[in-house]
């Protein structure tokens, strides 16, 4: 079921902006917001991800060469 959020006390100058990307994205306000809501859900929050990021370079090599970062860059292109 669908709920309603009431924001109060947006400065003018916050929802013009947000009214303008929203006309130039062809998209009502209430859209472009709810679409803004929705993917800002969909990420994780921000120590979660630190948390992630360290424990993913905790279990990279710690001495690369410069061949071997070359090569993964390459291989990335093909």
């Amino acid at each position: 079921m669908a709920v309603q959020i009431t924001i109060r006390n947006v400065p003018d100058e916050v929802r013009d902006e947000l009214a303008a990307r929203a006309a130039r994205s062809g998209r009502s306000m209430e859209a472009y917001l709810r679409e803004a809501l929705e993917r800002l859900a969909r990420r994780p929050p921000t120590d979660q991800w630190l948390a992630q990021v360290r424990k993913r370079k905790q279990l990279a090599p710690r001495d690369l060469s410069t061949a071997t970062i070359l090569e993964h860059r390459d291989a990335d292109r093909t």
